[in-house]
């Protein structure tokens, strides 16, 4: 709550932002108010929709890819496993009722403490909520639950000859990709979330349901709430219905690859290409570092591609036979300009699959590579986004800034727009180098005219560089929209800013 006397400079009594220091710290149920909510809980969903073993909280407080860890007592109390959105809001007004803080799940898949159990609470897990509602095919819309995740979908749309757009890596789930504005590989063609969310239904705080629009792809209504809700990381309500933007399948796609001595004639050759108004379906960078660790974890591979270990561009491209055949020989032109050499094109389903598999799981290839050549190797994954023609420059000066640190490192990009991703692995002993070049690395970003975060989100992990990014007014303004929809402050606690000017959490990494 806010403190009794809130006055600004000039005197007046209330102001549109709020800033940390005039809050009091939230007040929340104690266990008692904890027992009470657990077992109105379990009336509305049975005891076998909720889990408390050890092993379940934990999966609940982190993953395997998350650098920034729970604290030993970040646990939530319970594991909710809704399956409608009726007993969704019911947990919802328990919660508020005894002012237990909640923390949405969906998926689990997200790398920067997103849904780390801050104040303990409830965890409310949608994957049982994991149905397709609608396909509208003529429409070109989708309506679905949060529990399903983008792979399934596409799995159930390829029968319509339909996908959604958003890619990003495997286990993600609808709801936390709404949750973190994601995108993934084929954003440049498109779009991000924040561009395929046409409707959302969110249970908030105190149990209320809102729908934020209808379906028309084309509305001038008021608020703009869908896009508020996407990108809010559960802090402002809980996804439990979307309607997406669904594409037509590309005709005759293809994958190409074209390797490069310098990473600068890499992402040269991509502004190039996307100056001259090609359409491509996705473009990808992976660098000599990345492309040497999966020579080396699949060289042994049976029967498997032998991969060089320059720089690499990897592209969807399509459309009809006579188009397809003039953008391939386009941006081949555009690729040898820039010095491009060993042009491969993959055709079949089977190859086309193999490496772009390899792009999307080259975070656990990297990672086990580390575990080979550092003992107890730690890796610490991390992205940031700015202007495409910037990008050179930031990928070459982290990279430099890395290694002068006595480091390595990874980098792949989403290069169509400026997202790089960098994967800092290091022995125990380097953790506050790490945390030098990781900052170093947000810094530069925002620098660069950039951002803190291209789809990863903030979280935990990258709370401390909004203000740098948006100024603090902005980080404010958030703040208040946060305690209009959340007054007891319940939701997903202490993610993308501070809600306690008294808070003492310590970082555990």
């Amino acid at each position: 709550m806010r403190k009794t006397i809130f006055k600004n400079e000039v005197g007046n009594e209330y102001r549109s932002i709020t800033d940390i220091n005039s809050l009091e710290s939230p007040k929340y149920g104690d266990l008692s108010d904890v027992k009470k909510a657990i077992n109105e809980i379990e009336s509305v969903i049975g005891l076998e929709n909720i889990k408390d073993s050890s092993s379940e909280l934990l999966i609940h407080s982190d993953n395997s890819s998350n650098f920034h860890k729970p604290n030993e007592n970040e646990r939530p109390y319970i594991v909710a496993l809704p399956s409608t959105i009726e007993q969704v809001s019911e947990i919802a007004k328990i919660c508020h009722r005894y002012r237990i803080p909640m923390i949405p799940y969906s998926g689990g898949t997200s790398i920067e403490g997103h849904f780390i159990p801050t104040r303990r609470g409830i965890c409310i897990d949608v994957s049982k909520m994991d149905k397709i509602l609608a396909v509208h095919e003529d429409d070109l819309d989708v309506v679905v639950q949060p529990g399903i995740g983008w792979m399934e979908l596409n799995e159930e749309l390829d029968q319509y000859g339909l996908m959604f757009g958003c890619d990003p890596g495997p286990g993600a789930e609808i709801g936390g990709m709404v949750a973190t504005s994601c995108s993934g590989t084929n954003a440049s063609r498109y779009g991000t979330m924040k561009e395929n969310v046409i409707s959302l239904k969110v249970v908030l705080a105190d149990g209320t349901i809102i729908k934020t629009k209808n379906r028309p792809r084309k509305s001038s209504n008021g608020y703009n709430l869908t896009g508020l809700f996407v990108g809010s990381e559960g802090t402002l309500g809980i996804i439990v219905e979307a309607t997406l933007k669904l594409h037509v399948k590309p005709e005759n796609e293809i994958v190409a690859i074209m390797n490069f001595n310098h990473i600068q004639e890499a992402a040269k050759t991509v502004t190039d290409i996307f100056k001259k108004g090609i359409v491509v379906n996705a473009v990808e960078l992976m660098d000599d570092r990345q492309m040497k660790c999966i020579r080396e974890m699949t060289q042994d591979i049976e029967g498997g591609r032998q991969w060089s270990d320059k720089n690499l561009l990897l592209f969807k491209l399509g459309g009809s036979p006579g188009a397809l055949k003039d953008t391939v020989e386009r941006v081949k032109d555009i690729c040898h300009q820039n010095n491009g050499f060993n042009l491969e094109i993959a055709t079949s389903t089977e190859e086309k699959d193999e490496i772009w598999r390899t792009r999307k799981t080259q975070l656990w290839t990297s990672i086990d590579w580390a575990k080979r050549i550092i003992p107890n190797a730690r890796a610490w994954p991390t992205d940031v986004a700015v202007p495409v023609s910037r990008l050179p420059k930031v990928i070459a000066e982290t990279v430099a800034d890395i290694e002068e640190h006595g480091l390595m490192t990874t980098v792949v990009g989403h290069v169509g727009d400026g997202n790089i991703h960098a994967l800092v692995i290091f022995p125990p002993d380097k953790l506050a180098a790490a945390e030098t070049v990781v900052g170093k690395m947000v810094q530069r970003a925002i620098a660069n005219e950039g951002t803190v975060s291209g789809e990863h989100g903030v979280g935990i992990g990258k709370r401390d560089f909004l203000v740098a990014e948006l100024g603090q007014a902005t980080v404010d303004t958030m703040r208040s929209v946060k305690l209009a929809l959340d007054p007891l402050r319940l939701l997903n606690p202490d993610k993308i800013f501070k809600i306690d000017p008294f808070e003492k959490r310590v970082e555990n990494c």
